[in-house]
């Protein structure tokens, strides 16, 4: 474990979370918790169910709102992101750059 990072292999979306950490736990509706961070209904809910990543502004109204500090939200939705990237690693074609020493800097050329 000497240059690895510990990472989670399948992090929860931070819909999951605010869904049933926030909303859940404060028991509102879908529509009561939009109207409280001053969006739409859809839009709240296309988050809770994971259907769309959160954006920066919505982790803001969410810590305004409920004190839940931004840069977790955020920190979540980053290894949520890193976890479906490595999970279509192989799916991603692309070789190791190698520099090329260019000619005026190769040894013994002056």
């Amino acid at each position: 474990m000497d240059d690895e990072i510990y990472t989670m292999k399948n992090p929860a979306h931070p819909g999951s979370f605010i869904r049933t950490e926030i909303i859940g736990v404060h028991r509102l509706s879908v529509t009561d918790g939009a109207e409280i961070l001053g969006v739409t209904r859809p839009t709240l809910s296309q988050l809770l169910n994971e259907r769309v990543s959160l954006s920066a502004d919505m982790a803001l109204r969410i810590e305004k709102a409920f004190g839940v500090k931004m840069d977790t939200l955020m920190q979540m939705q980053n290894a949520f992101d890193i976890a479906q990237a490595r999970g279509r690693e192989d799916q991603i074609k692309v070789a190791r750059y190698v520099p090329q020493p260019k000619p005026d800097q190769l040894p013994g050329l002056s």
